[in-house]
């Protein structure tokens, strides 16, 4: 049940005085056509509202949530304690620069730790998620190249396996996009590669490891092909969380990255709140970042790049976004970056070798964080989609995986146990799954109606994806 229908009218949560001066209204012309619905309640009510509609939700806090190239980590309450210190959270951004010394030596350290561990040499923390991200870096290869009066270069090229988001917004950017294929091995195809590399070619925008969680052993030659043109080469930092402290895509060969800090390190993720998408890059790079950067080394100033590409989001991005990623950053150290990336590669790996008995593994060979299962036989055999197992998840108080993607796989589950997860959580997992795929065998039709147990249960998603209900009708 909505707020708005167990709203009364009369009640409320607060009792003020009396008001002590001139009430003064709005004009005729300033005043709405109709009146404000806001629901009336009393404050045990409301917060009774509240928690029922926590306890219907389901994060991290509450079970397994193996979301695919999503990283869903568990997020360290120290990281909360730091983000909520009034020096931080007691500022506005106008403040003259000696007042924000400490704030600033933050934006500057998490620049430090973060280009140490990416192989870049600037940063910018003005983007607000991942795919603003993308968009900002974009802007910056398009900056580099049109510096140069080279304007011929039009194209982008984006692996078939790649995130929505890089096509997309490579398309916001101005550029026209180069699917490139993969090969057998859910890796680029070279020689694919090799074809689209030509002189109008701006850039390339790939992961590694890719989509499918594999670490693409040509990763070397790829950004060599595409620098050998001209281009410059992208990283998205989706999956960073498998390699970091391990491996730098700066020494892969790339020029430019966007990471995400509710990614990768551990910082809130999803529900329409604040998001931290910093961008990387090498120095060739840095005269178009976005204004304005955090200089000096006892004394911190802001400064603009000298050709900067301008503002990508007001002041300075979602501070408080990095406090909490710094904070996760330097409680880790050097030892525990790197432990935290062989954890997360350790786990998918356990949980992918002991269900490739029954399923079929996308790309049966170790991966890195996250596997891609295919249900496409078990869909042939016994008309179980990837779409019913993910419900039948639901019933024993799992997340469901990502599904159907990436599209280069049928009926595909993809599946990232992060390094947060015990064995014990993992071996819980792995006896669900497995009791999906016996049921799946036996008893076909409870899967089709899964979940049973939600305070929602199975939806026609069909008709709420064509014909979604966006806003709520208020009578009279």
């Amino acid at each position: 049940m909505l707020v708005f229908e167990k709203s009364r009218p009369g009640r409320g949560c607060s009792t003020l005085p009396p008001c002590d001066v001139e009430v003064v209204l709005p004009g005729e012309k300033d005043k709405r056509e109709r009146k404000l619905h806001m629901p009336e309640m009393s404050e045990g009510d409301l917060s009774r509202h509240y928690t029922e509609l926590a306890k219907k939700s389901h994060g991290v806090n509450d079970g397994f949530y193996p979301l695919g190239s999503c990283t869903m980590k568990y997020n360290p309450r120290i990281n909360e304690e730091m983000a909520a210190l009034p020096g931080f959270t007691n500022i506005h951004p106008l403040q003259p620069e000696h007042t924000v010394q400490g704030c600033m030596e933050v934006l500057k350290l998490a620049e430090k730790y973060l280009c140490e561990i990416t192989g870049m040499e600037h940063m910018t923390f003005q983007p607000a998620a991942g795919a603003h991200g993308e968009f900002t870096g974009l802007l910056l290869i398009k900056a580099y190249h049109e510096s140069r009066g080279d304007h011929k270069r039009t194209k982008i090229l984006v692996p078939d396996s790649a995130h929505g988001t890089n096509p997309a917004s490579a398309v916001m950017a101005g550029y026209s996009v180069v699917s490139i294929p993969s090969s057998a091995d859910g890796c680029v195809d070279l020689d694919k590669l090799k074809a689209a590399a030509g002189d109008d070619v701006a850039g390339l925008m790939l992961t590694n490891p890719n989509t499918v969680g594999l670490f693409d052993k040509n990763i070397l030659e790829i950004t060599n092909i595409v620098h050998a043109c001209g281009g410059l080469c992208y990283y998205d930092g989706a999956n960073l969380n498998a390699v970091m402290g391990t491996v730098r895509p700066g020494d892969m060969g790339f020029d430019v990255i966007h990471l995400n800090l509710h990614k990768t390190f551990s910082t809130p993720h999803g529900g329409g709140g604040p998001g931290s998408g910093p961008v990387g890059c090498k120095d060739m790079l840095s005269a178009f970042l976005p204004s304005v950067l955090v200089t000096g080394e006892e004394t911190y100033s802001f400064t603009k790049p000298e050709a900067s590409i301008g503002e990508m989001k007001n002041f300075y991005g979602n501070f408080l976004v990095v406090v909490r990623g710094l904070t996760y950053v330097m409680t880790l150290g050097k030892e525990g970056i790197p432990e935290a990336s062989r954890n997360a590669v350790l786990n998918a790996n356990y949980m992918m070798h002991k269900l490739r008995d029954l399923y079929t593994m996308a790309y049966d060979e170790p991966c890195m964080h996250e596997f891609v299962m295919s249900l496409s036989d078990l869909k042939k055999a016994n008309g179980i989609t990837a779409m019913d197992i993910a419900k039948g998840l639901l019933d024993h108080g799992i997340h469901p995986p990502t599904m159907y993607f990436p599209l280069i796989v049928e009926e595909a589950l993809m599946v990232e146990p992060t390094e947060t997860e015990s064995k014990e959580t993992l071996d819980e997992a792995i006896q669900v799954f497995r009791k999906l795929y016996e049921l799946a065998q036996t008893a076909p039709e409870e899967l089709h109606n899964a979940p049973v147990t939600t305070p929602v249960t199975r939806m026609d998603e069909v008709t709420a994806a064509r014909h979604p209900i966006l806003k709520y009708s208020f009578e009279g």
